[in-house]
């Protein structure tokens, strides 16, 4: 490695940076003024590209001929290409300012997590809409004119446009700046990223601001997305691919600031860009690619400065949340009416295979619903009673999986003793990462969590000796007697109705009431003499313990397994099902969890566009039953008994 090689993979760094920066920025404004994490964010990149893409390519050459009189036609066509991508952020922007008023605007009052719940949803919805509009190709879009080229920089050609996009951030941090440092509106968004309640008592109205405060960062989003369509293809993989980048610069920088945003992914970028510069290195003997880093090294430096500093580089501690008046409904023991009721219920699901003999796929479908069931139990026995958010459950749920295949395919253990080691596995993984993670609280304990588990699944799909890499393992098959979907279906209910039974007597345990003290309040907690920090971990590993059981009879009912089962989409999942049903409740998880993923499996056989469809069903029930499906549910039938009685 030389210098000018070193040098020219520092702009590229710097031009990396500025499209992650204008990303982060406006994620960051909306999350500081309505505290919604918007999970949709990257779908606004998204559709500013394909936007930008089909302005260009229709609109453009309209406008150029109209200027080329007075220009020219270099001039014109230069001139036309870049108002096209203004034209593409200000579109993005307007319906950023409509799902705002048509959606938003009606769940600010629902807890957050629902507000999450909410974008996701919209996540789904926009990109079968791409697909609808643009296609399943991708688009390239074509060179920006009078940028086309190259300059020598060291004996090395690079990118004018990139140039032109290391000018582009810190142009954009500027006009920030002085938009919020200098005028009203920047006035009125600095209030409400301090105390939005107070600037409404003043007599603001939060409505618009909110409106126009999310227009601007969906526009800065479609900014960064119509930028990008000289350099990549417009594809649908987009939106997730850069909303996790998104998070984690605005995380490293600090939830709402601006500089933070812009310093946080200036080191992000060129971290990455030094990794893709050192290449292979061989130390002592040994080989170590730092160009494979890339995949995993924001999250590393995410981890790194939330165990240092856990508000960010430039963010300031988060005050602590003001007291709600909103009482939650105890866990209670079930009366013996319910009881009989589960009782049938699990009648009906033991005698199920004896009546599906003709539909072996209801068999693998109920499998599918009792794996999802556990998985969901144990993400809400830490997210509802304890209050800990995971965006990265999905983690011990892959680990359960690959260590119940690897005791299998390379230890030569049974399939029952693998069953039983997997919650192991994943619990001894968990143990160090919640020793950090319980430190943390609320959003940046969530994204701490997501780090960690983006850690873990690099390794899994970059460690092809043992894990095979991004191929997975196969013929990870259970012993033969289980071979029988019948014997496996009656084995996963059976271990999955005693782990939830298992969960919900924890919960009822004096550890069940120790985890919900320390969430409803970690200084009365304290002072009643309880260890926050150890009970929180205990309760951390437990769930992991869980997870990795679901993931282990995952495996063995797939008979593979790849790194996806690692993913953020299936820690998103678990997430959706424990929100869809309700936090609150004990029988949420169960509800979401079979709702969700009937859902899923039904749309996905009847219809293309079944993520618009899910998307668009989940939305209803967010708007429904905003405290979840079995929450709901339990509130109306208290209301209804209160009243009678």
């Amino acid at each position: 490695m030389d210098v000018a090689s070193l040098f020219v993979q520092a702009l590229n760094g710097l031009a990396a940076a500025s499209s992650l920066f204008l990303v982060a920025a406006g994620l960051s404004l909306i999350f500081g003024v309505t505290r919604i994490v918007n999970f949709a964010h990257g779908s606004f990149f998204m559709l500013g590209v394909y936007v930008a893409y089909s302005l260009v390519s229709h609109a453009a050459p309209v406008v150029s001929s109209a200027l080329s009189v007075a220009l020219g036609d270099a001039a014109s066509q230069t001139t036309a290409y870049f108002v096209m991508l203004l034209c593409a952020a200000l579109v993005t922007g307007m319906l950023g300012a409509l799902v705002e008023v048509l959606l938003l605007r009606r769940i600010y009052k629902a807890p957050e997590l629902f507000q999450l719940l909410a974008t996701f949803a919209l996540v789904l919805v926009i990109q079968d809409g791409t697909l609808w509009l643009w296609g399943a190709e991708d688009l390239l879009g074509p060179r920006a004119p009078g940028l086309s080229g190259a300059v020598d920089i060291l004996g090395r050609r690079f990118p004018t446009y990139d140039l032109f996009l290391i000018a582009i951030g810190p142009l954009v941090l500027a006009v920030l700046w002085w938009c919020l440092q200098r005028t009203r509106f920047g006035m009125l968004v600095r209030a409400a990223t301090q105390d939005r309640d107070m600037l409404s008592a003043l007599g603001v109205n939060p409505r618009h601001l909110f409106t126009a405060v999310f227009a601007l960062g969906c526009a800065l989003a479609g900014l960064g997305g119509a930028l990008q369509l000289p350099r990549e293809p417009a594809h649908l993989g987009l939106d997730m691919a850069t909303i996790g980048d998104a998070f984690v610069v605005v995380v490293v920088g600090g939830m709402g600031s601006i500089p933070g945003a812009f310093v946080a992914a200036l080191l992000i970028a060129e971290i990455k860009a030094l990794c893709i510069a050192v290449g292979t290195v061989e130390i002592l003997g040994v080989s170590f690619a730092f160009s494979k880093l890339t995949l995993v090294a924001e999250f590393l430096v995410m981890a790194a400065v939330l165990m240092v500093r856990p508000w960010g580089l430039l963010g300031k501690p988060q005050s602590a949340p003001r007291a709600s008046t909103e009482q939650e409904t105890p866990f209670a023991l079930s009366s013996v009416r319910t009881q009989w009721v589960w009782l049938c219920i699990g009648a009906a699901l033991l005698a199920l295979p004896l009546f599906t003999a003709d539909s072996p796929y209801t068999l693998v479908l109920g499998i599918d619903l009792a794996v999802a069931v556990l998985f969901a139990a144990s993400l809400h026995f830490i997210m509802g009673p304890a209050g800990m958010h995971s965006f990265g459950h999905a983690a011990y749920f892959g680990v359960g999986a690959y260590g119940a295949a690897l005791l299998v395919l390379r230890a030569g253990v049974s399939s029952e003793a693998a069953l039983l080691l997997a919650p192991l596995v994943s619990a001894l993984v968990a143990a160090p990462i919640a020793w950090f993670a319980v430190r943390l609280s609320g959003v940046y304990l969530a994204m701490l969590t997501l780090a960690f588990a983006q850690i873990v699944w690099s390794i899994c799909f970059q460690w092809d000796d043992f894990t095979g890499g991004s191929n997975g393992i196969t013929g990870v098959w259970p012993s033969a007697w289980l071979q029988d979907k019948a014997a496996y279906y009656w084995l996963t209910l059976v271990l999955v109705a005693l782990s939830v039974f298992a969960l919900r007597c924890v919960l009822m345990s004096p550890l069940g009431y120790a985890l919900r003290a320390s969430r409803d309040s970690v200084g009365r907690a304290e002072a009643m003499g309880l260890n926050v920090a150890r009970v929180q971990w205990l309760g951390f590993v437990l769930a992991a313990g869980f997870a990795g059981l679901a993931g282990a009879l995952f495996a063995f009912s797939k008979g593979s397994i790849s790194p996806d089962v690692l993913g953020v989409s299936k820690s998103v999942d678990g997430l959706v099902m424990v929100m869809l049903g309700g936090v609150h409740t004990l029988v949420g998880p169960l509800v979401g969890a079979v709702t969700f993923t009937a859902l899923q499996d039904s749309l996905a056989r009847s219809t293309d566009y079944w993520r618009a469809v899910l998307g668009a069903s989940m939305l209803l029930l967010v708007l429904v039953f905003p405290q979840g499906i079995a929450g709901s549910v339990q509130a109306l039938w208290q209301r209804v008994r209160g009243a009678s009685a």
